[in-house]
């Protein structure tokens, strides 16, 4: 009887054993995941109806079936709905409005999606899941109109543009110049806008577009009517010579950490003339494409000349290109304007700003660069000192540095650099008074007037 009854237990034990298995196998293989399906959509809250909402629908075990309804004030429609005879782990639609149904007048609606799994959990049921997503719906383009500008732009230029621009939810505002998008500044009351653009002197094409996207989707564009000034660039042939490479490329690659190790002579002179070169761009163009985001009610400008009876020695926009025994090693543009007096000359801007840069900058040596307002900055190059420091104001009469030929330079010099958001412009633009007053001051004076009128 004994022997009977320890059989039974056993029995049990062992059926039990069996259970837990199977509970355990059900709740961990793949097949009987208990999660619901997952449900996204590209979309911020914001709708104009016309451009397509993608639903991404994701699962572990698959999606087996969902269905995609509208909800607005006339009911409920059906827009998608699929079933699947093999389920995927993810599932992505594209929702495009049937035509009739854009001119609604509804200010929300309500996109309803239903998915189902192909998990064997819920007795072979499969997870589902409902989610409901409310979305505004705005229609309304940006408005967009220009009050003034500058009536032409020379390539290698800089020009100002004053505009108007309105949207309750408003995106993207700037002004498109091939690849490179400026931005603008509030600008003396709410919805008015101001900023400073230029032409590149190494694109031989120019078109500026007033560009206005908002959260639903909806666009603006008008083009900004400027008058192009082609302008050519001197070419310069420079010859190397053993003196120069052994001399001052040297002195340069014993520096940099890019020259270390390399024992050819030109073979440093095309890492220092290219490779640092460009790293050395790289940081002043990133500097250099700050612009505020707070409002200003006026940009004033006077001519800048930080050299006392300095002469020009080089020229802004100066392709120069370079060859060692008749052969060609290298190539770069001159971005700025080489002036030269007295050796350690004071360097004073003549414009008031901020001190954003004041340290060692490879090719360009101690280089302080000046923001003026708008993205407008000043850039000093192969001082033999600076005498202000990063994150401070600057009147007029401030003297900021000295000449002198830190980095690559062969002589006692300033190297007078002018950027808009980044891009090198034509210093002589903002040294001519004529210049200023018709491109900046009179378009900014018209322009307050007309905003006064509105």
């Amino acid at each position: 009887m004994k022997k009977k009854n320890r059989g039974s237990s056993y029995g049990l034990l062992i059926l039990l054993a069996l259970i837990a298995g199977a509970v355990v196998y059900v709740n961990k293989a793949p097949m009987f995941e208990k999660d619901a399906p997952e449900i996204t959509i590209n979309n911020n809250g914001n709708w104009n109806l016309k451009d397509p909402l993608e639903v991404a629908i994701k699962d572990f075990s698959g999606v087996k079936s969902y269905k995609i309804q509208l909800k607005n004030s006339n009911g409920t429609m059906d827009l998608n709905h699929e079933q699947f005879m093999t389920p995927s782990e993810s599932v992505n639609v594209k929702i495009k409005l049937p035509s009739n149904v854009h001119s609604m007048e509804d200010k929300t609606i309500t996109l309803s999606v239903e998915a189902l799994d192909a998990s064997k959990w819920n007795f072979f049921n499969g997870n589902s899941t409902v989610q409901e997503f409310t979305l505004a719906i705005d229609k309304k383009k940006p408005l967009l109109n220009i009050l003034g500008n500058s009536y032409k732009i020379t390539k290698g230029g800089s020009a100002l543009v004053v505009f108007k621009a309105f949207d309750e939810n408003m995106k993207e505002l700037y002004i498109e110049v091939g690849d490179k998008k400026f931005l603008a500044q509030p600008f003396y009351k709410e919805g008015y806008y101001i900023a400073l653009i230029a032409w590149s002197m190494l694109h031989e094409d120019f078109k500026a577009t007033l560009k206005a996207k908002d959260l639903a989707g909806n666009s603006s564009e008008i083009y900004v009517p400027l008058y192009l000034q082609p302008k050519e660039y001197k070419a310069s042939y420079i010859k190397l010579d053993d003196r120069f490479l052994k001399g001052k490329i040297a002195e340069l690659a014993s520096e940099f950490e890019e020259t270390q190790g390399v024992e050819d002579s030109l073979q440093q002179f095309k890492i220092i003339n290219e490779k640092i070169r460009a790293k050395n761009e790289q940081l002043i163009h990133k500097i250099t494409s700050v612009v505020p985001t707070k409002m200003i009610s006026d940009f004033s400008v006077t001519p800048m000349y930080p050299l006392r009876n300095g002469q020009v020695v080089a020229q802004f926009g100066d392709y120069r290109k370079y060859s060692y025994n008749d052969a060609n090693v290298s190539e770069s543009y001159h971005m700025g304007l080489d002036l030269a007096s007295n050796a350690m000359a004071e360097i004073i801007p003549k414009l008031k700003g901020e001190v954003v840069f004041a340290d060692y900058n490879g090719l360009y040596g101690n280089m302080p660069i000046i923001h003026h307002g708008l993205g407008l900055y000043t850039l000093y190059g192969h001082c033999s000192s600076i005498a202000v420091t990063t994150g401070t104001m600057i009147d007029e009469n401030t003297v900021i540095a000295n000449t002198g030929k830190s980095g690559y330079a062969m002589g006692d010099h300033l190297h007078f650099g002018v950027l808009v958001q980044g891009i090198e412009v034509r210093p002589q633009e903002w040294m001519d008074t004529e210049w200023m007053k018709l491109n900046v001051t009179d378009v900014i004076k018209n322009a307050k007037v007309m905003i006064d009128k509105s």
